[in-house]
């Protein structure tokens, strides 16, 4: 159970920290864009959520296995285009399929370089 709890906060922490480095990308890291940044940030946690699990991103068997890192991209497939249409009705605009492709590829590394690192420190 804690390293579930572990896992799941490392992975919130991941998106929080791709989000904030991908509002800074263009210039939009302070306080004023709060409010932007959570209409991207919660959607995403959300969806990750509901789908991740589904693909077994939570099993102990697949956590501590290197060789089942590549599921986060399907995981991904689906995440962001889910993401992205939560993001758009929290913002009252349209869904973007470039922004989505973006969004879920750069979300798609943060993740899997918070899960490289906690496969080292889980194997110790």
């Amino acid at each position: 159970m804690a390293k579930k709890i572990s896992l799941s906060l490392g992975d919130t922490l991941t998106l929080a920290i791709v989000t904030f480095i991908g509002f800074a990308t263009h210039g939009e890291a302070d306080v004023s864009y709060l409010s932007r940044m959570a209409a991207s940030f919660f959607p995403l946690v959300i969806a990750w959520f509901l789908i991740a699990p589904w693909l077994g991103l939570f099993d102990e068997g697949v956590t501590v296995n290197y060789k089942l890192l590549w599921r986060i991209l399907p995981a991904m497939v689906f995440v962001s285009p889910l993401a992205v249409i939560l993001r758009a009705v929290a913002l009252h605009s349209a869904a973007q399929p470039l922004f989505a492709l973006i969004f879920g590829l750069t979300n798609a590394l943060g993740i899997l370089v918070w899960r490289v690192i906690y496969l080292f420190i889980a194997r110790r």
